[in-house]
């Protein structure tokens, strides 16, 4: 009973701070223009509005990683860290629990090794973790091959040429990485609208975790 009580107590931390990051963002579309726009209050933790010195050294991926782990111990039950990479701006990772289901995503300030949950689609269109997932209901119109589809159709304008490379399915979303040859970017695709949320904050993509 008291590891039930921790886990929601975290989970609810969770929502509470992908709810206090989406305060000021502006929901994209594929058909508002995908403005992107982040709000006035991003300001922790994602390479958002920080200000570093100019000799600041960006910690290593391997504590990144570290870090990731350590909040995915928190929730318990086999939760596990996926897909750590490295942006010019953070570092990324998915939450997935015990099946591989995805959770939520997260990311790691590249110098100050702070974790939060990632913004975007992770606070607005996750259904299992996020805040706004109370926006959406019915069952889902988009399958993971349909939202596929559609990340490729976006990509064939936002980068000529790009294709989607790797996925992963969220409550409510489904999220890809996408390039020419190699991965340059993600995106996300709502599940229930089809709607297009490319991930604009990351910066240049750096490498995998998995690569040596």
């Amino acid at each position: 009973m008291r590891k039930s009580v921790v886990v929601t107590v975290i989970l609810i931390g969770f929502s509470l701070a992908t709810w206090i990051l989406a305060q000021g963002m502006m929901q994209p579309g594929m058909n508002q223009g995908m403005m992107g726009r982040m709000g006035q209050g991003m300001m922790g933790g994602i390479g958002m509005m920080e200000t570093y010195p100019p000799d600041a050294v960006p910690i290593s991926i391997e504590d990144a990683t570290a870090l990731f782990e350590r909040y995915a111990t928190e929730f318990g039950n086999g939760t596990q860290i996926k897909d750590v990479m490295a942006f010019s701006s953070n570092y990324y990772a998915q939450l997935v629990d015990a099946d591989g289901n995805g959770i939520g995503e997260l990311l790691v300030d590249r110098y100050r090794g702070i974790v939060t949950p990632e913004p975007g689609p992770n606070m607005m269109w996750n259904g299992r973790a996020g805040m706004m997932g109370f926006s959406f209901s019915g069952p889902t119109q988009f399958d993971e091959t349909a939202a596929e589809e559609r990340a490729n159709t976006f990509l064939t304008t936002y980068l000529p040429g790009a294709t989607v490379k790797e996925g992963q399915s969220f409550s409510g979303y489904y999220t890809f990485d996408y390039g020419h040859e190699e991965i340059e970017g993600m995106l996300s695709v709502n599940a229930f609208t089809g709607e297009i949320w490319p991930h604009t904050w990351h910066g240049a993509y750096l490498r995998s975790a998995m690569e040596e």
